[in-house]
């Protein structure tokens, strides 16, 4: 146990900041991955009747991938600071600070895929109607926006 101790004071911090970037690329890319896969599987339904929508259908299909996009740039942000020097609470700041990208990342790339998919319904339905699925879309998007900005002001304005 004493040994335990002694890592975790030793190498806490550095072991807790990779934890946080891993967690944030990873759950956010998850949630990208099951978003971008239902609104595509989706759209692959549309383009088999009307290939002319894959333009638009694509639209619909990207956009919870953003998500995804977010963590990564929080990860590398939490590797560039890296250090063997991070203490324990400063890992565990970045670790805490990598959350909000993480989690709701995570939960945004999901709904926003089934928002996609609604989006695809309509361009399948009704093409001059489309744009309006990309917008309900887009709404779903502003919370991993919000997430990204908290988690950059975490990580860079806030000194730890």
């Amino acid at each position: 146990m004493n040994n335990l101790a002694q890592f975790f004071i030793e190498y806490g911090g550095i072991v807790f900041a990779v934890l946080g970037a891993a967690l944030c690329v990873s759950l956010s890319g998850m949630g990208s991955a099951k978003g971008v896969g239902m609104a595509g599987e989706a759209a692959s339904g549309v383009i088999i009747e009307e290939p002319d929508k894959f333009g638009k259908s694509l639209i619909l299909q990207l956009l919870p991938g953003t998500q995804g996009l977010y963590g990564f740039v929080i990860a590398i942000l939490i590797m560039t600071r890296l250090s063997t020097d991070l203490t324990l609470a400063q890992g565990l700041y970045i670790l805490f600070a990598s959350l909000p990208m993480g989690l709701v990342g995570y939960f945004s790339a999901t709904k926003q895929g089934r928002v996609a998919v609604s989006g695809i319904n309509v361009l399948a339905k009704n093409e001059e109607q489309s744009i309006k699925g990309v917008i309900y879309a887009v709404m779903v998007e502003t919370y991993a926006i919000l997430a990204f900005v908290m988690t950059i002001i975490l990580l860079i304005v806030v000194q730890y």
